[in-house]
């Protein structure tokens, strides 16, 4: 069954006319989508491409028991033991998988709808180093670090769920390091989370965690508020068979699943950008094939990641232009396919929150935002080519994403906005708008008002001691790690999750007065 144009095409995004004037400037889920990198034409030839590769090339080193349940659907096995999908069946998965679901948060006023080319920005990657807070210096993240960023994130408006950050590096094996990457994130923040699970094992050992804080056994099905970040393939073209693993896991589990293909171009992905596109996009639908296949109406999200090379030396650039392109360019097919969908973006290559920084987050969050990303994961706090991270970039990249997000919201044109009335008041009357009933009710509907960006003058500013953004930001870390200590899981709860699991983090680190905040 091929996807119709009229599903591709036939979606229709409210203007920003129709957005209820009572909403804040900004919100989750405004809808995107008026860059376009690729036309129209330019889309279908990518989409030829992926059908080829997965019809004609396929994906090697599938799990036995996925092979299983992909052949009882059509595919089959070449010669060269590679799995190929028929194009009769991408073309049916793409057009009955689930076109928009709710991302729920821990909280529900934390809930979320992902598809539909609504933009939502979150967190993401994984870290191995944290700058610390007080000497400035790149240390080895832990378990703490993962709690306090989680805390932060928890009292910063426009980073929309938590998705880990950093890797628990004081984890003794790999699953405590997925159980507790699980517990800090549940318990720093009442937001939807995000954990990357190793292989199938740690999936079925954090359950009855994530039952135990839903409410009870089978609670988190009804509601699931922990997504499993799959990378199950190892571009090009193979799958990854722990992830693999977790991934069949956790689609039985009812936990959405983020499919990340994650090539890099020029390493492992065409240098080109359209066939690094081509590429993500084909293994992206491989993955969300076999989800189909194990539960077609499970929460896939169409993640195509391809990062950019710097071709002269090959390390990954998070913060090129090429990278804003390419991101840009993968959520504008997840909106040609119709699929929630994924991209990385404000991964700067700078290792400090400087200028750099601030300039390669803009123009890539930007660029994925007005593409119509259903989520921009990476989007806060991420330094080094996501190799580190430092507590300052999450308040400066909510500010940040803020401003970017009311350039989504665009500008509404409707007889009150034009404001004829308004206008023929003040001239025939005050002479200016300070005053008039319109000002006022727009102030908090049409106006956002930074929190760290300084709008101050000169004279203000240097009277109040000339500080810097990053110095601002830093205040506001620490008043918020100082007081801010969620208590949405109750103590007897928690109790039972320490009497089951081998939680490192110490409960008195999880108290006011701890003594490092």
């Amino acid at each position: 069954m091929p996807v119709s144009t009229a599903r591709r095409t036939g979606r229709r995004i409210r203007s920003a006319a129709d957005i209820t004037r009572a909403l804040p400037p900004v919100f989750p889920g405004m809808p995107g989508g008026n860059y376009k990198p690729l036309t129209y034409a330019e889309m279908e030839r990518i989409h030829a491409l992926v059908l080829r590769l997965l019809e004609d090339l396929g994906l090697s080193q599938v799990t036995p028991s996925l092979q299983a349940r992909a052949i009882a659907a059509g595919c089959r096995v070449d010669a060269g033991n590679r799995l190929r999908f028929p194009r009769a069946l991408v073309e049916d998965v793409i057009a009955r998988t689930r076109r928009k679901f709710t991302l729920h948060g821990i909280d529900p006023a934390h809930d979320i709808e992902i598809g539909g080319g609504r933009v939502h920005t979150g967190t993401g990657g994984a870290a191995p180093t944290i700058m610390d807070f007080e000497t400035g210096r790149y240390r080895e993240s832990t378990v703490a670090d993962l709690y306090d960023i989680a805390r932060l994130v928890d009292r910063l408006d426009n980073i929309h769920w938590y998705h880990r950050s950093v890797v628990t590096r004081d984890a003794g094996t790999i699953l405590d390091l997925d159980i507790n990457t699980t517990y800090a994130c549940l318990s720093g923040t009442s937001k939807s989370i995000a954990v990357s699970y190793t292989d199938s094992a740690s999936v079925h050992a954090v359950m009855p965690m994530l039952d135990a804080v839903a409410g009870g056994e089978g609670a988190f099905r009804k509601r699931p508020f922990c997504t499993a970040v799959c990378c199950h393939v190892v571009p090009p073209m193979r799958f990854a068979t722990e992830s693999c693993d977790a991934l069949e896991a956790a689609v039985l589990a009812g936990m959405p699943i983020l499919l990340v293909a994650a090539g890099q171009a020029g390493a492992t992905a065409p240098a080109a950008l359209a066939g690094a596109v081509a590429q993500s996009c084909a293994e992206v639908l491989a993955g969300l094939i076999l989800c189909n296949i194990i539960d077609p109406d499970c929460r896939g999200i169409f993640a195509t990641w391809p990062f950019v090379s710097d071709l002269r030396t090959g390390a990954m650039s998070g913060g090129s232009g090429e990278q804003a392109l390419l991101s840009a360019a993968c959520a504008q097919m997840g909106g040609f396919y119709d699929l929630p969908n994924s991209v990385p973006a404000g991964m700067t290559d700078s290792k400090l929150p400087d200028m750099q920084s601030g300039g390669e987050k803009g123009y890539t969050i930007s660029l994925a935002a007005h593409a119509g990303a259903s989520m921009i994961h990476e989007s806060a706090g991420m330094q080094a080519s996501l190799m580190g991270t430092s507590l300052e970039s999450y308040v400066l990249d909510n500010d940040l994403l803020g401003a970017i997000l009311r350039t989504v919201k665009g500008v509404e044109v409707s007889e009150d906005a034009l404001s004829f009335d308004v206008i023929r008041d003040v001239v025939t009357g005050a002479g200016h708008y300070l005053g008039h009933p319109q000002t006022f009710a727009r102030m908090k509907t049409d106006y956002l008002y930074p929190d760290i960006a300084d709008r101050r003058s000169i004279s203000e500013w240097e009277r109040a001691g000339g500080r810097d953004a990053r110095e601002n930001a830093r205040d506001k870390v620490r008043k918020v790690l100082a007081d801010h200590y969620p208590d949405h899981i109750p103590g007897h709860v928690d109790a039972q999750l320490r009497d089951r699991f081998n939680i490192i983090l110490p409960k008195a680190r999880m108290r006011p007065g701890n003594g490092v905040w």
